[in-house]
């Protein structure tokens, strides 16, 4: 059950951001499709680290190109 209430914060911080989860959306890329700087996907990336209290690599941070992937991140940590 934590990680059900995980996901919904996750997805509350997306869509703050303007960013839809559903189907094949979780797949775009943030800089492409979103139009995001890095500047703003790593702001994206602090938020979901506050909410979901964990942290993710500095390496990892600037490697992911989508939603999906910084999901994955902060589930398996």
């Amino acid at each position: 059950m934590n990680n059900f209430n995980l996901l919904k914060k996750i997805t509350h911080v997306f869509h703050q951001y303007g960013i839809n989860l559903t189907g094949k959306k979780k797949f775009d890329d943030l800089y492409e499709v979103h139009k995001m700087d890095q500047v703003f996907v790593l702001g994206l990336i602090y938020e979901l680290e506050l909410v979901a209290l964990k942290n993710i690599e500095d390496k990892d941070a600037y490697v992911v190109k989508a939603p999906v992937q910084i999901i994955e991140l902060l589930m398996t940590r």
